[in-house]
């Protein structure tokens, strides 16, 4: 079997792909794509940032040009994604402000380690690191019992989990959690697209979409349990079923663009059997 964990996440942490055309050059039109997808008038922005009207109009039709402090200003009212910042920055002439770092990069060895010891605490459950578009970044050893069984083709790096995740041969295969439990998720990362206009994380859920609606036409209903505080799903394991809920935490305050990009999504177990199961299955290994 393919080891997913193989990915060399210096990779992994792809720039999102753009439809060609689908946003302006300048620094003044950037700003006016980014309050129309916010939904925000230019008084909404002028108001929320306390700049004038005039101004702001100013700086969106290129009459005025705006200083390093307005961009980073309008960009935090805006809620610009890190990596849409950087080209804000850089159309005005300006450095980027956020680093762009491979995961494996020197200056990244902190952030490693700090969660290498994050997935090594949370032995014997299963723990992972994924990127912008879900492909797997790490992995404690626990996280094996998600791959054991499922198509081998799946796993070939760099792995996707939200992929792995709906695919009918991939976790549905070894699992109740066939791809409609995976819905909150689609719709949570549908948005999240939108919002920054990622096209190749759009792709991803469209995919997964595509799963979720074959699934529905064969009659597979959700294979959620539990007693209505959170959603489980059976795992099945060589010790037998393990019944597990997901947590999916990101970073509090990123300054790199790869920083921000990652989430750490980990298996508890939902019951006693359970938790004893996955100590042994720790044991064994």
């Amino acid at each position: 079997m393919a080891d997913p964990r193989t990915a060399d996440p210096a990779t992994a942490v792809t720039t999102a792909a753009t439809t060609s055309g689908s946003r302006p050059g300048s620094a003044g039109e950037l700003l006016r794509f980014w309050r129309h997808r916010r939904r925000m008038s230019q008084l909404d922005l002028a108001l929320t940032a306390s700049v004038s009207t005039k101004h702001l109009s100013f700086v969106e039709t290129g009459r005025s040009h705006p200083s390093r402090q307005l961009l980073v200003h309008l960009a935090d009212a805006l809620s610009i994604p890190l990596r849409e910042r950087n080209r804000l920055l850089l159309a005005a002439g300006y450095a980027p402000p956020h680093r762009d770092r491979p995961f494996h990069d020197r200056a990244m060895q902190p952030l490693r380690h700090a969660l290498t010891a994050l997935l090594t605490a949370h032995e014997p459950h299963p723990a992972l690191i994924v990127n912008a578009h879900w492909e797997l970044v790490a992995a404690n050893t626990a996280a094996d019992v998600l791959f054991d069984g499922v198509d081998p083709r799946l796993l070939g790096p760099p792995a996707n989990l939200l992929r792995l995740f709906t695919h009918p041969d991939g976790l549905p295969r070894i699992s109740t959690a066939t791809p409609v439990c995976s819905r909150p998720l689609l719709e949570r990362l549908r948005r999240r697209a939108h919002e920054e206009t990622d096209d190749a994380l759009l792709d991803l859920v469209t995919e997964a979409e595509q799963h979720l609606v074959a699934a529905e036409s064969r009659g597979d209903g959700p294979g959620w349990t539990g007693d209505g505080v959170m959603a489980t799903f059976e795992l099945t394991t060589r010790l037998g079923p393990v019944r597990l809920f997901t947590l999916i935490a990101t970073l509090g305050a990123p300054l790199d663009v790869t920083a921000a990009d990652l989430a750490i999504e980990t298996f508890l177990p939902a019951d006693p059997q359970s938790s004893a199961r996955l100590h042994a299955l720790a044991a064994e290994r």
